[in-house]
C-alpha cells in the first residue's frame, strides 16, 4: 500500500498545464507542489520543503467554431500558428502532515503566427500569403496556495481527499505588444506596434482567487484511482489593455481584453509496476467559461473547453519525484462568447484554434 501511495505523490503533483491556443487559459499551476499524497506526507517530517519544476509544450492550430473544425483553413494555409512552452517554478512548506503552502511562478515563450492580423487572409489583400509572427516572453501570473488533507495522513487511509484555496498575482505583463504588418493604399508595406493577441499575453492583469479540490482512494494493492479539480474566479472584468489602439472607434464590450474565469479538472488510474514506476491514464477537462461567476463578462475572449485522455508514467525514487503526461484531445468546443450571445440574430459565433495535444514533464524534489 505504501508503494503505490509513493507513487500517486508523484502523480498527484503533476500540474494543470491550462493549454489550449488560442482559448486564452493561462499558464499556471493548479495542483501543483502543494498536492502530495497520503504517503509523501508520512515520508516527510514536519517543516520539510519541497521545490518543483514543470515544462509545458504545445502547438495549435485546429480551428474550430462551436465544436465542428474549420477544415477549410488548413486547406487554404490561413490557419493561426501558436507555440507555447512554460516552465513553471515552485517552492512549498509543509508546517504539519496535513497543511502545506505554495508558491509557484511560470516563465513562458509564445509564438503566434497568422495571415489575418497582418495583411490578412485573402488572396487580393496579401497576393504572396506572407505570415508574420508576434512573440511574448516573460514571467506569468504568481499564485500562491494552501492544500489541507482531510484526513490524517499518518494512518495511510485508503482514501484521502484535500481542499485548497489560493491567490493568483497579475505579475504577468497583460499588455505585451508586438509589431504588425500592413498595407497602405499604394500597397506599401508599414508597421503598427500594438498588443498581442490575448493568447500569448503573459498575464490576464487581474487579480484571481482559486478554489481546489483533490485526492485518491486505493482499489487493489497496486491500483489507485486519482482525481483532482481547480475553478479559478476573477471577480476584474477586463484588464484596461486596448486590443487595437488604431482603430479610430473603441467597441465598448470588446475593446479591451477581458479577465476570465478558467477551471480544469482530471480523473484516472494509476498502476504502479514497482520499484517506483507507475503508468497513467485518465481523462481531463479545462477551458475558459463565457460568462464569469462574480463580476462582469466584457471584454474580448475566446471561450471553449477541450476534454482529453491523458495517459502519463510516473517514477519515485527516495526524495525525488517525476512525471510525463501527454494530454491528447478527444472533443473540442469553441462556446459562444459574451459578445456573441448580444447578437440579435444569433448567428455571432466566434472560431478557436486549439492544439491536438500537449506535453507536461514535471520534477521535485524534497529538502
Amino acid at each position: 500500500m505504501k508503494r503505490i501511495l509513493y507513487t500517486l505523490a508523484s502523480l498527484l503533483f503533476v500540474t494543470e498545464s491550462f493549454s489550449q491556443g488560442c482559448v486564452a487559459v493561462r499558464h499556471m499551476s493548479c495542483t501543483a507542489a502543494n498536492s502530495l499524497s497520503s504517503a509523501e506526507y508520512f515520508k516527510q517530517k514536519n517543516g520539510q520543503w519541497q521545490i518543483s519544476t514543470g515544462y509545458r509544450y504545445f502547438r495549435s492550430f485546429r480551428h474550430y467554431k462551436g465544436d465542428v473544425e474549420q477544415h477549410e483553413r488548413l486547406e487554404q494555409n490561413t490557419e493561426v500558428i501558436n507555440l507555447s512552452h512554460a516552465l513553471d517554478l515552485g517552492i512549498s512548506y509543509q508546517p504539519n502532515a496535513r497543511l502545506s503552502f505554495a508558491v509557484n511562478l511560470p516563465i513562458q515563450y509564445n509564438d503566434r503566427s497568422s495571415l489575418y492580423e497582418h495583411y490578412g487572409n485573402s488572396v487580393s489583400a496579401n497576393p504572396d500569403q506572407k505570415r508574420f509572427h508576434t512573440y511574448s516572453k516573460g514571467i506569468g501570473d504568481m499564485r500562491i496556495s494552501a492544500t489541507y488533507w482531510m484526513r490524517n495522513p499518518y494512518k495511510l487511509p485508503k482514501f484521502n481527499f484535500a481542499l485548497g484555496a489560493g491567490v493568483k498575482l497579475p505579475t504577468g505583463n497583460s499588455g505585451v505588444t508586438g509589431d504588425f504588418h500592413k498595407l497602405n493604399k499604394e500597397k506599401q508595406d508599414y508597421v503598427i506596434n500594438k498588443p498581442v493577441d490575448q493568447s500569448i499575453q503573459l498575464g490576464d492583469g487581474g487579480v484571481g482567487y482559486s478554489l481546489e479540490l483533490q485526492g485518491y482512494g486505493q482499489i487493489t494493492k497496486s491500483l489507485t484511482a486519482y482525481f483532482n479539480g481547480y475553478y479559478l474566479f476573477n471577480p476584474k472584468e477586463t484588464n484596461n489593455v486596448l486590443r487595437s489602439p488604431e482603430a479610430t472607434t473603441i467597441d465598448l464590450v470588446t475593446g479591451y481584453f477581458s479577465v476570465a474565469d478558467q477551471f480544469a479538472g482530471r480523473i484516472g488510474l494509476s498502476q504502479s509496476l514497482g520499484r517506483g514506476l507507475s503508468v497513467m491514464l485518465g481523462g481531463r477537462v479545462e477551458g475558459v467559461p463565457s460568462s464569469d461567476v462574480f463580476g462582469g463578462s466584457k471584454g474580448f475572449r475566446r471561450p471553449g473547453y477541450i476534454v482529453s485522455v491523458e495517459p502519463g508514467v510516473a517514477y519515485m525514487k527516495g526524495k525525488f519525484s517525476a512525471a510525463v503526461t501527454v494530454p491528447y484531445a478527444l472533443y473540442r468546443n469553441r462556446i459562444k462568447s459574451y459578445s456573441d450571445k448580444l447578437d440579435p440574430l444569433g448567428v455571432r459565433h466566434g472560431d478557436a484554434a486549439f492544439a491536438d495535444y500537449s506535453v507536461s514533464v514535471n520534477i521535485s524534489r524534497w529538502f
